[in-house]
C-alpha cells in the first residue's frame, strides 16, 4: 500500500512539474511565427512603401522578469517602383526584454540583415544591420506582437523602416 501511495504521489509530482515551469516562465522556449506589415524602403528622402510578409523562428529564455533570446526570419515585400524592387530579406539577431504584468514582454532587438534589391534585371544582395523594438503579449502557448524595426544597408545607401504584426506559437 505504501509503494502504491508513493508511486501515485511521484506520478502526480512528475506530471505537475512541467505546468509549473511553463506558468512561471511564459516567455521561455522555442517559437515560430507568421509576420505581416508595412515596408518602406528609401534613401535621401525618397522611398516607396509596400506590404511585408514572412515568418520567423526563435528561442527565448526567461530569468525572472528578464528575457534574452535569438531569432531568425525570412520576409518578402511588394515594395517596388519602376525598375526598383525590394525582394527577400534575411535576418538573424538577438533580443532582450522585460516582462510587464506577467504576460507582456517589452523588448529591443539587434542583428544582421541581408536584403535583395533589384534594379531592372540586376539583383544586389545588401548586408546591413537592424535595430528594433516591440511588444509581445502571451496567450498561453500562443502570442501576438507588434514591432518597429529600422535596417541600414551601406552598400547602396538604403534605409528600410518596417512596422510588423505577428502571431505565433511557443513550444
Amino acid at each position: 500500500m505504501r509503494i502504491l501511495a508513493v508511486s501515485a504521489l511521484a506520478l502526480v509530482a512528475a506530471t505537475a512539474t512541467p505546468a509549473f515551469a511553463q506558468d512561471s516562465a511564459p516567455f521561455s522556449g522555442p517559437r515560430i511565427e507568421a509576420e505581416a506589415g508595412v515596408d518602406h524602403v528609401g534613401s535621401e528622402g525618397n522611398g516607396r512603401s509596400g506590404f511585408l510578409y514572412g515568418g520567423a523562428i526563435g528561442y527565448d529564455k526567461q530569468f525572472n522578469n528578464i528575457v534574452i533570446g535569438a531569432d531568425a526570419e525570412i520576409t518578402g515585400a511588394t515594395t517596388k517602383e519602376g525598375g526598383v524592387e525590394a525582394g527577400r530579406d534575411l535576418y538573424v539577431g538577438a533580443r532582450a526584454g522585460f516582462v510587464v504584468g506577467g504576460s507582456t514582454l517589452v523588448y529591443g532587438k539587434a542583428g544582421y540583415t541581408n536584403a535583395r534589391v533589384s534594379f531592372g534585371d540586376d539583383g544586389i544582395n545588401n548586408d546591413g544591420y537592424r535595430l528594433g523594438a516591440g511588444v509581445e503579449r502571451n496567450f498561453g502557448r500562443f502570442f501576438g506582437k507588434v514591432e518597429y524595426r529600422y535596417s541600414r544597408y551601406e552598400k547602396i545607401d538604403l534605409n528600410r523602416d518596417q512596422v510588423v504584426a505577428g502571431v505565433g506559437v511557443r513550444f
